[in-house]
């Protein structure tokens, strides 16, 4: 079980830094927005209570006189009747008004900001708790538990389409390790049965003390045949290890001229007695590496000679569809069945099983044409015929002129 590595502790004596989690800056936002608007409420009420506010055109009304003198005193009584400053009472009122209103609403925000920020940190962790669910499960997950998921519920919201995206990766890097595991299983298994059949060769031959000169001739050539298919067979693993690290370099080329060039050499003994190759080849100018493209023909040419039938045909054809640079490669031979078509591209699934002999090849030459079309960003498509054999069609992105 694999142990998901904990985060480092400080070291004793030093005091633990703060860590910036988002729910604490989400909480420390809640709270700074709150404070700042009610800052700004309680400028405005203040403004409001203490006078005419800046931005209003009405005036305040006048105060009273600056004194009264009381009815009953003053000239009929002979007593100097004392002065009420209205106007002071009223301004030192109005002072203590605003002050307690002042110091009140301070304590209020102040308390309200706190109560602010608690429930902006309950809120924010209500609402991340989905995330930490899928950091957790994420963490868990390694190369031999691919198959787990985040599933996570709730509303299509943000978070929801962030587990679902997760999920697709996920789907995509399991079916990329199995094919891997799957690839390396079939890739050892290709290589160990020559070698067997080799082995075995050598060591009946040195087992008979009576072997001629002709016989060990004979078992040297088999092995040196047997050798030659395992050296074809790991240029083929190195051609499919380029092609699916992507392109270095996209030069124009012409898949007329690059077919034509490989039709024209001399063929060898693959495949069965009299077939034919006709082609049809149109200029269709494409933008990609050319040693790669004209590995792709040749794969395919070979591949509709090999599994044909006597004094079968071949058509190979180059041109636009659309405005698209295409590549055609027609056959006749036996029947492919539509669910088998899939099947024909993956590595060393061949449709009729040989390894020490025969005309079928190493298994490997479609998955390059699809790795090698995959690394030009062409369309690949596989359509079986009527009365047998297949047409294989790529279609590369247009040139711009």
């Amino acid at each position: 079980m694999r142990r998901v590595p904990r985060p480092a502790r400080p070291a004793p004596g030093r005091p633990a830094r703060v860590r910036w989690t988002i729910r604490l800056r989400l909480t420390l936002l809640y709270g700074a927005l709150f404070l700042v608007t009610g800052v700004l409420l309680l400028t405005v009420v203040y403004l409001l209570v203490a006078g005419r506010p800046p931005w209003s055109g009405v005036e305040p009304p006048n105060p009273p006189a600056a004194s009264v003198t009381p009815s009953g005193l003053g000239a009929a009584t002979g007593v100097p009747a004392p002065t009420v400053d209205l106007e002071q009472q009223l301004q030192q009122q109005r002072s203590d008004y605003l002050e307690k209103l002042l110091t009140s609403s301070g304590i209020a925000l102040a308390l309200l900001t706190f109560l602010s920020v608690w429930l902006g940190w309950v809120m924010a962790g209500r609402a991340l708790r989905p995330l930490r669910t899928m950091a957790d499960t994420a963490k868990a997950i390694s190369a031999n538990d691919l198959h787990r998921r985040l599933s996570a519920p709730g509303p299509s919201d943000e978070i929801k389409d962030l587990a679902d995206t997760f999920d697709a990766l996920l789907d995509h890097l399991e079916g990329a390790f199995e094919a891997q595991r799957r690839f390396v299983a079939n890739a050892s298994h290709e290589l160990r049965t020559p070698l067997t059949f080799e082995r075995s060769l050598l060591e009946i031959t040195l087992a008979d003390p009576d072997a001629s000169a002709a016989e060990l001739r004979e078992t040297c050539v088999r092995v040196l045949g047997s050798n030659a298919r395992q050296e074809k067979l790991i240029e083929a693993l190195l051609t499919l290890a380029r092609s699916q690290r992507g392109l270095d370099r996209r030069v124009p080329a012409d898949l007329a001229a690059l077919a034509a060039e490989y039709l024209e050499q001399p063929r060898s003994g693959d495949g069965p007695p009299g077939v034919r190759i006709d082609s049809e080849l149109a200029p269709a100018a494409v933008l990609g590496d050319p040693p790669l493209l004209e590995r792709l023909i040749i794969n395919l040419v070979d591949n509709a000679v090999r599994h044909n039938v006597p004094d079968g045909r071949v058509r190979v054809r180059t041109g636009l569809r659309g405005n698209r640079p295409a590549l055609w490669v027609r056959n006749t031979g036996p029947e492919v069945l539509p669910s088998q078509i899939e099947l024909i591209f993956q590595p060393f699934q061949r449709l009729r099983t040989t390894r020490l002999g025969g005309h079928e090849g190493q298994g490997i030459g479609l998955s390059i044409v699809a790795a090698i079309a995959a690394a030009h960003d062409a369309e690949l498509r596989a359509e079986p015929l009527p009365d047998g054999g297949l047409e294989i069609r790529v279609e590369f992105p247009p040139v711009a002129p």
